[in-house]
């Protein structure tokens, strides 16, 4: 058996295998650390002619509730039978015991994942605008689903949603702050003050981009959506001011103030996209919902990554998690809480 990489302990995984699914642990065990995650960590798995994918939370410093595994494989065994393209789950373990937390077993789905400008930057134009198409047809795709066709009308409390995830990163950040960070607390504030009403509730993943999807490269139709951990029952639109925090706010024609960033350095108009009002129209043409009026959503999203980045740059100080990037991460924050504070603007 290879030696294990950091957070799996292969002989222990082999053991729990062997006695719950013998069919995954049919060979000697070998497993890598798949990059580009910044929070839960996961691994790819081979066992004789099998593989497939791990995820279990971070190393260290786990906040409540952000890196719940179950919720995480209840949210994909769901959306199995829609349209919206997931991995194939297999096992679940709650039992911290057996790796020292949570974990879940996953198909491993073939497919690119485009995170950095080495990837897009040989894309035709055409290449650039299915990507962009078959990204938001995803996202519409996944906010048209009834919860309660896939048995998730329990899967979180729709009312109040808005507000809960202003008092949730507020106290996320609480318990990572270590430094001074000005202008927080304003746009936490700015935020509280001025919560939108919310339509019916949706499905919302919580983190969705361009390197949370894997693609074929030959079609560019995406083959699975990743990273579910913050996965709910919502507001859909907090899901498109992320996606717009991302591709205008970090990917947007900015030059400087986002250079060389390690969170979305492939995404955006700057990486030759399409600009952030044809994939809004996209959108609303695949959902017939208006998105118009997205600046508090964009600003929330702002938050919320300058909160996550927090998060991961004290994790990284304290030697508790592993990535490329982690050490910049700590640079992204002032930025988003800037951008965060001009989209919000005084209303």
């Amino acid at each position: 058996m290879e030696s294990s990489p950091p957070g799996l302990d292969l002989a222990r995984l082999g053991a729990y295998l062997r006695e719950q699914r013998p069919d995954l642990a049919a060979g000697e065990l070998s497993a890598t650390l798949i990059p580009g995650g910044r929070s839960n960590l996961t691994y790819e798995v081979h066992s004789g002619d099998r593989q497939y994918v791990l995820r279990r939370p971070p190393l260290g410093h786990v906040l409540a509730t952000a890196h719940d595994m179950g919720r995480e494989f209840r949210v994909i065994s769901a959306l199995a039978a829609t349209s919206v393209p997931v991995p194939a789950t297999y096992l679940l373990c709650e039992d911290p015991d057996v790796l020292g937390a949570p974990f879940y077993l996953m198909q491993f789905v073939p497919g690119v994942v485009y995170r950095s400008r080495t990837q897009t930057d040989p894309l035709t134009p055409d290449q650039r605008q299915q990507l962009a198409d078959t990204m938001m047809d995803t996202l519409a795709a996944l906010h048209t689903v009834d919860p309660a066709e896939v048995g998730l009308t329990d899967f979180g409390h729709p009312d109040g949603f808005l507000a809960r995830q202003v008092r949730r990163w507020a106290q996320q950040l609480d318990r990572s702050r270590s430094r001074d960070l000005p202008g927080a607390d304003e746009l936490r504030d700015r935020l509280a003050a001025t919560v939108p009403a919310s339509g019916p509730g949706r499905i919302v993943h919580g983190d969705y981009r361009l390197d949370n999807m894997l693609v074929d490269a030959d079609t560019m139709r995406v083959t699975a959506v990743l990273d579910w951990e913050m996965a709910t029952l919502g507001d859909p639109l907090a899901d498109l001011g992320l996606l717009m925090t991302y591709w205008d706010a970090l990917g947007g024609p900015r030059p400087g103030a986002f250079a060389d960033n390690p969170v979305a350095d492939g995404l955006g108009p700057q990486a030759g996209f399409p600009p952030a009002s044809a994939l809004l129209d996209r959108y609303a043409r695949r959902t017939g919902t208006d998105p118009a009026r997205l600046d508090w959503y964009i600003a929330l999203g702002c938050y919320k990554l300058a909160v996550i980045c927090e998060g991961i740059h004290y994790r990284y100080t304290l030697g508790q998690t592993v990535g490329i990037g982690f050490d910049r991460m700590g640079d992204m924050v002032r930025p988003l809480i800037d951008h965060g504070l001009a989209a919000i603007g005084d209303t």
